[in-house]
């Protein structure tokens, strides 16, 4: 008897049937039944179920012998599941990576409950990823198992199927099953959660719920939204029928009058000329179903008015009086915007026309959530050993982190901005400054770059089309033409930049100032960072970093981090650190070892905080280097990367240390010790030399001596052996304690 018997009804989704299939038979969890439902689609769904069937014996293929509909084909699934909970997925959805442990893992902490909600995630075929909205319904807190009258704003999720778990004796007991017509998973999902005896939440993304361009079922206009009436009549049926349910009563209503008017409102499910006959209807049903006495809430009662007065023209009135102040609010901001724009451009030519101010300097990121990166070094420099000079820091509205004490904030487009960039000598940036930017005689600009390059930049990008996207290179051209300065952090990064952006600045190979706090850095100051992260005292902390991916869609883990975890023991803890170009956090649910840092404003201190880094091909691998502590490189897509992308050398060829090709040679790594061994520590030593020959921790003070100061001889640089970069929490152990569980 299988733990999970996972129901799929499949109908003329041939598209997105192989992904749906895949994301339950890859599960990290294998103790489960994959029972599809071909109802008797018209495409090639049934021989793919076929296909699946043949190659795995968890895959049970059932053929109907007519279209019956949704409701009949999970019916027909539910008649053949053994398993001891029930879990059903549109056949256009998937499963999350690692959902079925987690909800497995749930299940086990209270205690088998009578039915699980989990959450979902919207995804957009134009590849984004949205978060139910409600989710906050979801919280673990509090007891658990418990009943709907304990948590009742249940009831104001989506009323689905497929966001739950359910134990199959209790819905067998109970006799539910579904019924034919749209809408069916409302007489299904409110009698269960009314009549369960315990209930349990969740947190966590364990559903993507496709939301298609064109085809989806609910987005088709048909005279058969009108089946969503009778399945209100089988949920009130069924409280007629079970007094004890009385009370759900009003709360049932004001469900009933939202989803009718959702169904009203929407463009693309109800024929035209039968809008009328709808509200129609939908005032008979708010008659039939109206709780006398029962006060309707303020937010509710205009929904509610309509519905009971069946005011099809005073809607659309509303809806076109809304639709006009919306348009005309829109005119005047774009007006608006377009005068301050105007305005703003003035100013910009006004102060270009003043005195460049010798004591000022602006300094910018791209790419990082604070103050940090390269200009973040060389400013903390400007004001160490130029104090003479006052700096600002541009800040989008999106950065929230507070600039330095002392350091002035600058925000894109404001007066203060312009006048900034206009007037300030120094100006300092890791990518492309604004491109409406005049640069003055007198002005000096110094492009950091953002770290050593593996993959292809510049130009180089021209014959790389997925790759390099919209980049203009005549744009690209003219902000080369403004650097003065192009600071390096070894040779291999002066000979890229120099080809890459060919221009007539002057090459700085001084190394690179973000990495000057690793030498910098004392055992204290790591300490202190991983209590602010909340890592426990003796863990293994693991810093997972991986890059952008140009030729997918979607961006997703490559690791199943919950899954690594489990598999390494409860020593280890990984820092998961999206790239700034994925959007959101790295992972869906965080854990108590499995910590989102994509918001931690500075990469250096997670970098400190880390006693081994696992990346793919960010350029973090140069710079966590200088700390001299193991680095695990997983390149499980190096081919496709490759070509998609591009490289300069070959990783796998010339790594910093162990390379693994799939998630199981990742935990062998870690499990037998040959992340730390001797020959990935070879590996890393001639990486440094290659890689970090001049990041002793004065890199930013050598920019500053020569651009500001005007120095000509640098300080000398500190050779390899004789730094001492702080050394990691987990150097001293003579061996790391792991459990391989399959």
């Amino acid at each position: 008897m299988p733990r999970f018997s996972v129901i799929v009804p499949v109908y003329q989704v041939q598209a997105y049937l192989h992904e749906c299939l895949e994301s339950v038979l890859t599960q990290s969890y294998p103790d489960l039944e994959l029972i599809a439902v071909d109802d008797c689609s018209p495409d090639a769904c049934g021989a793919i179920i076929d296909e699946f069937a043949a190659r795995d014996p968890r895959v049970h293929a059932v053929h109907l012998a007519e279209n019956q509909g949704l409701g009949a084909a999970r019916n027909t699934g539910i008649a053949q599941a053994t398993g001891d909970y029930l879990i059903f997925l549109d056949s256009d959805d998937s499963l999350t990576p690692g959902a079925l442990h987690a909800i497995a893992d749930r299940l086990k902490e209270t205690g088998d409950p009578d039915v699980l909600v989990y959450d979902y995630a919207r995804a957009y075929w134009t590849g984004e990823t949205v978060r139910n909205q409600a989710a906050a319904r979801l919280t673990e807190e509090g007891p658990a198992p418990f009943r709907l009258s304990d948590r009742p704003g249940l009831l104001r999720m989506l009323m689905v199927a497929w966001n739950k778990a359910y134990r199959r004796d209790f819905v067998e007991e109970e006799g539910f099953a579904f019924p034919s017509g749209y809408y069916e998973d409302t007489p299904w999902t409110y009698p269960i959660l009314m009549t369960a005896e315990s209930i349990a939440t969740l947190d966590r993304v364990c559903v993507h719920y496709r939301q298609r361009r064109r085809g989806g079922i609910l987005g088709t206009v048909s005279p058969r939204h009108f089946d969503v009436f009778e399945q209100y009549d089988r949920v009130f049926a069924y409280v007629d029928h079970h007094p004890e349910l009385a009370g759900w009563r009003p709360l049932l209503f004001r469900r009933m009058v939202d989803h009718l008017l959702v169904v009203f409102a929407r463009r693309d499910r109800l024929p035209r000329r039968s809008r009328t006959a709808f509200l129609r209807t939908a005032r008979t049903y708010y008659r039939r179903y109206r709780t006398p006495g029962i006060p309707v809430p303020v937010r509710a009662r205009l929904h509610c008015t309509l519905i009971r007065l069946g005011l099809h023209r005073t809607y659309r009135v509303l809806r076109l009086t809304a639709a006009l102040l919306r348009r005309t609010a829109k005119a005047a901001d774009r007006l608006l915007k377009s005068l301050r724009s105007a305005a703003l451009r003035l100013h910009y030519r006004v102060q270009r026309w003043l005195p460049v101010r010798s004591d000022r300097a602006v300094f910018g990121a791209h790419g990082v959530r604070g103050q940090g990166c390269a200009p973040g070094a060389l400013e903390q420099a400007f004001r160490t050993h130029a104090p003479h000079i006052r700096t600002a820091w541009i800040a989008d509205a999106g950065q929230r982190d507070p600039v330095r004490s002392g350091t002035r904030r600058l925000r894109p487009g404001t007066a203060a901005y312009w006048t900034a960039l206009a007037r300030s000598k120094y100006l300092v940036h890791n990518a492309g400054l604004d491109r409406r930017l005049v640069k003055r005689r007198g002005q000096v600009v110094v492009q950091t770059q953002q770290g050593t390059p593996l993959k292809h930049m510049g130009l180089d990008l021209c014959e790389r089309p997925a790759a390099g996207g919209d980049m203009d290179v005549d744009d690209v051209l003219d902000d080369v033409d403004k650097w003065d300065y192009v600071v390096s952090a070894n040779r291999h990064s002066t000979l890229t930049w120099e080809r890459v952006y060919p221009g007539e600045y002057t090459t700085l190979e001084y190394g690179s100032p973000r990495n000057d706090v690793f030498q910098q850095a004392t055992s204290a100051d790591v300490t202190r960072i991983r209590e602010r992260l909340g890592v426990p005292e003796g863990a293994v902390v693991i810093l997972y970093a991986p890059t952008h991916r140009d030729y997918r869609r979607t961006q997703r883990a490559a690791l199943d981090l919950h899954r690594v975890l489990r598999r390494l023991g409860p020593r280890y803890v990984i820092l998961a650190r999206a790239h700034h170009r994925h959007g959101g956090p790295l992972v869906d649910t965080p854990s108590g070892r499995v910590i989102d840092v994509s918001d931690h404003p500075s990469v250096e201190s997670l970098c400190l905080a880390s006693d081994a880094l696992v990346t793919d091909y960010s350029s973090i691998m140069f710079d966590y280097a200088n700390l001299d502590r193991p680095i695990v490189i997983h390149a499980d897509d190096w081919e496709a990367y490759e070509a998609a992308r591009g490289t300069y050398f070959d990783l796998r060829s010339f790594p910093p240390g162990a390379v693994s090709r799939g998630e199981d040679e990742l935990i062998d790594i870690f499990a037998t010790g040959h992340w730390r061994g001797s020959r990935s520590a070879q590996l890393r030593a001639a990486f440094r030399e290659r890689f970090c020959p001049h990041d002793d921790g004065r890199a930013a003070e050598r920019v500053v001596r020569r651009v500001v100061l005007g120095e000509t001889g640098s300080p000398p640089v500190v050779p390899l052996g004789r730094r001492h970069p702080v050394p990691s929490p987990a150097a001293s152990l003579t061996t790391v304690p792991s459990s391989r569980r399959p």
